[in-house]
């Protein structure tokens, strides 16, 4: 699975890569987390508020930290 988290490197953005890595690894789910910070990138999804989240292609989050218990659907819970 690969995880793509939208954002230009603020606070947020690099907790929500921690975050999933950290759920992840208690899951024990094999995951790929890429930062993307290109701007034209981001805003291909759509999305105008970050952090944001892709799962395979598809975004799953936008706008503000999402919750561990969110980040775990995400991830098969």
């Amino acid at each position: 699975m690969t995880v793509r988290v939208l954002g230009p490197g603020c606070a947020n953005c690099m907790a929500t890569v921690t975050l999933i890595e950290d759920i992840a690894r208690g899951m024990d789910v094999d995951v790929t987390v890429a930062k993307v910070e290109d701007m034209a990138e981001i805003m291909s999804y759509g999305v105008l508020s970050t952090p944001g989240a892709v799962i395979d292609g598809t975004l799953v989050h936008s706008g503000g930290r999402p919750s561990r218990d969110k980040i775990a659907g995400w991830l098969g819970a």
